[in-house]
């Protein structure tokens, strides 16, 4: 059967379609892209803001006029919260979160899984086909190993959609990372919508620590990285792990915002002391450490002077790169209710400002690396003149580019990196083996 998977969002979501992608390789299937027909449509969609419903709605759409025909399949946490407005759409089957994780067996139930494609897949050289929205050409792999939120951020409508927090089982999740080591996969993300509260919801505190301790230990992975972690779910001692080098030298912290005012309204369990500790902390554990984090602008009630004292803050910290989010006025979360929502344009205005001294702060962060020599990972190439410009990221989640003859070959390999400049967006790297 020929199946194309989209999705949008968040990591966990692009973590959720690999998974569907394996699965369905795995059983004979084959995977198409945008241009090529398919007999089965799966959408994993979004709603974490306004612009990302809108966009779930449009992709929608145009999955169900590309081919009338074609089974449509909608999953995410858009159709966790919308599921009538999907139906509406055209989708022949909408799929909630907590049925996610068992989507082929459910295809199957309905007899909406046909037999396996009796065309030979076209398959990338690790074996997996490569639908829209998997990580790039197949080098890292994002692991969902924890679902669900049990915070209760005011502006936060994911809570609502994920339901509460539960975490995978140790050994199912050590089994998938030792399958795609023997795909050939170098590196490995840990993503779930609360990471750090890993464990947790079965009794143990230290949950996170034990699953990447045991990683560590009973996989070969060559490069194993984390995906957001709230910060206070960490204590210093936690960055002591660090001292094993395959776990890689970048974390992300959310801050959402550095003003303590602005804080108490969102919820969020942390102060700027300690936050600022914190980052501390794990800066005087972890050589070349990256830190980023993600900032929220324009949210209600968000005076001048509280912008002022986040951007402030913000800029403090020295961080390696934000993700700035304008404010999103979700239904069925406490902040929606808040008075002093702020105009549009007074936030478009302070995600400028934001977005300037983002641009500053990522700038002075790659500075810093200019002469060193690094390992990169990487992992795609586009035609740049009679040659290839090939991208690729360091431990410490630095996008670098370099050019090599066509014939030479660098995806999903690990090589030390001269860092020789700065692009715009990169670090200009020059290969020392090849």
């Amino acid at each position: 059967m020929r199946i194309r998977l989209d999705s949008i969002g968040c990591r966990l979501n692009i973590s959720e379609i690999e998974k569907m992608a394996r699965d369905f390789v795995s059983q004979g299937h084959r995977l198409v892209g945008p241009g090529e027909l398919a007999d089965l449509y799966i959408f994993n969609s979004c709603t974490v803001t306004q612009p990302a419903a809108r966009t779930s709605r449009q992709i929608i759409r145009q999955l169900r006029r590309g081919n009338p025909q074609a089974t449509l399949v909608v999953t995410g946490c858009y159709a966790q919260l919308s599921a009538q407005a999907v139906e509406e759409l055209g989708a022949d089957l909408v799929v909630d979160n907590q049925q996610k994780e068992n989507l082929i067996q459910l295809l199957a139930a309905k007899g909406l899984l046909h037999e396996a494609d009796p065309i030979p897949p076209v398959l990338d050289p690790l074996g997996f086909g490569n639908p829209k929205g998997l990580s790039a050409e197949h080098t890292r792999a994002f692991i969902k190993v924890q679902d669900g939120c049990n915070n209760r951020c005011t502006f936060c409508i994911v809570t609502v959609a994920r339901g509460a927090a539960r975490s995978r089982p140790v050994a199912e999740i050590i089994t998938e990372i030792n399958r795609l080591v023997e795909a050939g996969y170098q590196e490995a993300v840990l993503s779930g919508v609360h990471l750090g509260f890993y464990g947790h919801d079965e009794g143990h505190p230290n949950g996170l620590r034990h699953l990447i301790q045991t990683i560590l230990a009973k996989t070969d992975l060559p490069r194993l990285r984390l995906s957001s972690l709230e910060p206070w779910d960490l204590q210093a001692d936690f960055f002591e792990m660090w001292q094993e080098p395959r776990l890689l030298p970048h974390l992300h912290l959310p801050l959402q915002s550095g003003c303590e005012a602005t804080l108490r309204r969102m919820g969020r369990r942390t102060t700027q002391a300690d936050f600022s500790q914190l980052v501390q902390a794990a800066r005087a554990t972890i050589a070349d450490l990256s830190i980023t984090t993600d900032i929220m602008v324009g949210f209600p009630g968000e005076t001048e002077a509280e912008f002022a004292d986040s951007l402030a803050f913000v800029e403090k910290m020295a961080f390696a790169k934000l993700h700035i989010f304008r404010y999103s006025k979700r239904v069925g979360t406490a902040a929606a209710t808040m008075k002093n929502q702020l105009p549009a344009p007074v936030a478009q205005e302070r995600s400028r400002h934001m977005h300037l001294l983002g641009d500053q702060l990522e700038r002075n962060f790659r500075q810093q690396f200019v002469g060193r020599t690094m390992p990169v990972l990487w992992e795609n190439s586009e035609p740049c003149g009679y040659a290839l410009q090939w991208s690729g990221f360091t431990g410490n989640y630095l996008r670098v580019t370099t050019q090599t003859l066509p014939e030479i070959k660098l995806r999903n390999k690990i090589i030390e990196t001269h860092l020789i400049g700065l692009t715009p967006a990169a670090l200009q790297g020059k290969l020392t083996r090849i």
